[in-house]
């Protein structure tokens, strides 16, 4: 081969080299201007009444970072949230007082935002999501059913400060000796969510069982 065509080789080679290397570097920074589109970096509703933990640099939950604690927390938050949400419907379909009504739709508002939010974290680490309540708060649902007027809103009120400071213990717990950081801040602003729920349920319970007692009307 001569001179000149060994330079034309080595030229036109070199020019392949160059559009090679070239297009293998825009592929690989490709996938890196892409934003993500799932998991908890999608945006997150505004109206999420201080639950707003996904959008506030929790973005990751490193399965790393988990522990069984974490995961039979999220399990059981949902599980409860579910139960708050159908007790809170019930509520506004047999209760006829007013206080008992405003309580049950602020249970039904809450713990449906509440739940949008444990939703993602729970899937990012790998917790199956609860097809509905417990097989306990299932119960309680169906005993609650059974009762109206000022029977059910006794009742359903007892249930609610009861059911509201084991919810507080497990948020509690969870925020204080959870291992995932985004666990741990969801629980921490559950916990003060469901503290003003169960100032809320002490201060009615109060009201419905001192009428039930003299037989006051509302």
């Amino acid at each position: 081969m001569s001179v000149s065509n060994r330079i034309s080789f080595s030229l036109a080679a070199a020019a392949v080299a160059f559009l090679f290397c070239g297009s293998a570097a825009i592929a690989q920074g490709l996938p890196q201007s892409q934003p993500s589109q799932t998991g908890l970096n999608s945006p997150v509703s505004p109206n999420t009444n201080n639950m707003n933990t996904t959008a506030n640099g929790m973005n990751a939950v490193p399965a790393g970072e988990t522990s069984p604690q974490d995961r039979v927390f999220l399990k059981e938050a949902l599980e409860g949230g579910m139960a708050e949400v159908q007790l809170g419907q019930l509520a506004l379909q047999k209760s006829n007082n007013p206080d008992v009504k405003q309580f049950a739709q602020r249970m039904v508002d809450d713990h449906t935002r509440m739940g949008d939010q444990l939703k993602p974290i729970a899937q990012q680490i790998g917790v199956k999501l609860p097809d509905g309540p417990s097989k306990k708060d299932k119960a309680i649902i169906a005993k609650l059913q059974a009762l109206n007027g000022d029977d059910f809103d006794k009742a359903y009120m007892k249930d609610m400060v009861k059911d509201h400071k084991s919810d507080l213990t497990a948020f509690q717990s969870e925020s204080d000796q959870g291992s995932s950081p985004a666990v741990k801040n969801a629980a921490t602003q559950g916990a003060q969510i469901i503290t003003q729920h169960l100032q809320m349920a002490e201060q009615i319970n109060g009201k419905t069982n001192a009428m039930a007692s003299t037989g006051g009307t509302k």
